[in-house]
């Protein structure tokens, strides 16, 4: 096995106590869902309703474009009203179906219904998980039954269910394993069960005891089931850092977790899994964080895909006081939101309030040279020398000091003393080297 953490890393105030006691509540849409056709990475989902046309809940609305794609459905019943670009919460544009909720909820034949998962076969199971959509709920978005088809299946030794949630404030996660911690075991099991050599390991920070000592328990007697305690360190739930710290296993960013015999899935997709095999429900809804200091009640609620950000939050009682930041996910990784009036996706995973924007009210100043950001890299980087090579433009430079293989968890933005915006700076290098290789292919 690995170790209990991993060198570098830092460790930003937590902020969990706002939302972590609570348990989570459903928040049901009223009118209007907007549902995007790109939900995951990949080619977005082709639309196979036309306006005027009647859906019902778990119907399929949206088919999968290629092999790196993924299904979206319904999660009502009503009518298509349009099918239409529509801003998302990243700023950007996609296809969406516009579905006027009936309030009905007149499911699919057969949705909620109880299967035994041993009287299926592999290939039964992954195209169960493909046809329900699933993909990776932490944020990356990839299409799970992609992951869990790898080349080689005897090669995976490791089912690595992320429960880290090392993002500060985030707490969806951690009340899910606590509510729902049975269904999670046997998602796990059921992934366990794709690959013959495979033991699953489910991988929790040691700031969430209730959570570890519950799983324990329930996995106590399944031979090939543990649970991995990890130091709470950020960006511990990282796909790099929680592959070496379970197995003592590197890698790299042109490698793939199943290239060192590890599929890894984060809490809230274990239990996607679960739903679609054993409860034959498709991925229409997920727990997201309404939380910060800005925030009237920090809670989690289980909201369904398509509903408005701006009609979850008013629901869930609004802001106390005017919010100079919102942002969608975490304060490490998450993106500023500009508009409420954007759909709940399947990676959306939190709305966070802020009453200060901090990083507004800090100037930029030049580089102090005290390597802060070289000590805390995750990834054992100079971030120093790769923002000097990015800002004079010098992608090739920026390729040699290692600069693709930063994964923008932000731990040097955080700690630089001169402020310097450097996973700002790191992004657009990344993207900008990315955009060269894809003109050259």
């Amino acid at each position: 096995m690995g170790q209990s953490t991993f060198r570098g890393g830092t460790h930003p105030y937590e902020g969990k106590e706002l939302s972590s006691e609570s348990p989570i509540q459903v928040m049901m849409p009223k009118e209007e869902l907007v549902f995007s056709m790109s939900q995951h990475i990949g080619a977005p989902a082709t639309p196979v309703v036309a306006v005027g046309d009647t859906v019902k809940m778990g119907q399929i609305i949206g088919e999968a474009s290629g092999f790196i794609s993924a299904n979206i459905v319904s999660s009502v019943s009503g009518e298509v009203k349009a099918v239409e670009p529509r801003l998302l919460s990243s700023g950007a544009k996609a296809t969406c179906v516009v579905i006027a909720n009936d309030g009905q909820y007149t499911p699919v034949e057969g949705l909620g219904q109880d299967r035994d998962y041993t009287k299926l076969s592999k290939e039964e199971i992954r195209q169960i998980i493909k046809d329900a959509g699933i993909v990776g709920m932490g944020g990356a978005g990839f299409p799970t039954n992609v992951k869990v088809t790898p080349k080689n299946e005897d090669e995976i030794d490791y089912v690595i269910v992320n429960g880290a949630e090392c993002e500060p404030y985030l707490t969806s996660d951690y009340r899910l394993m606590l509510e729902r911690s049975e269904e999670l075991v046997k998602g796990l099991e059921v992934l366990v069960s794709l690959f013959p050599k495979a033991k699953g390991v489910i991988a929790i920070e040691d700031n969430k005891p209730e959570a570890i000592a519950k799983l324990q328990y329930l996995t106590d007697k399944i031979p090939n089931l543990e649970v991995k305690v990890l130091k709470t360190k950020y960006p511990q739930g990282a796909e790099r850092q929680i592959i070496y710290v379970v197995t003592g296993r590197r890698i790299y960013s042109k490698m793939l977790p199943a290239d060192a015999g590890c599929i890894v899935d984060n809490v809230q997709t274990v239990l996607a899994v679960y739903d679609a095999v054993c409860k034959c429900t498709p991925s229409m809804s997920r727990v997201i964080t309404l939380t910060g200091d800005a925030m009237a009640k920090p809670q989690n609620y289980e909201v369904k895909f398509g509903m408005s950000h701006k009609e979850l939050l008013d629901e869930a009682g609004g802001l106390k006081c005017e919010a100079e930041k919102l942002i969608s996910g975490g304060p490490m990784m998450g993106m500023a939101m500009y508009d409420l009036n954007t759909p709940i996706t399947k990676t959306s995973s939190s709305i966070l309030a802020m009453s200060k924007d901090e990083v507004a009210a800090c100037e930029p100043t030049n580089c102090i040279r005290c390597g802060r950001c070289a000590t805390v890299c995750p990834s054992h980087l100079v971030p120093q020398m790769m923002a000097l090579a990015a800002e004079r433009n010098d992608l090739d430079d920026f390729q040699k000091l290692n600069g693709m293989e930063c994964y923008e968890c932000g731990t040097c933005t955080y700690v630089c003393p001169a402020k310097r915006r450097l996973t700002q700076i790191f992004k657009q290098a990344r993207r900008a080297v990315m955009d060269n290789s894809r003109k050259k292919a």
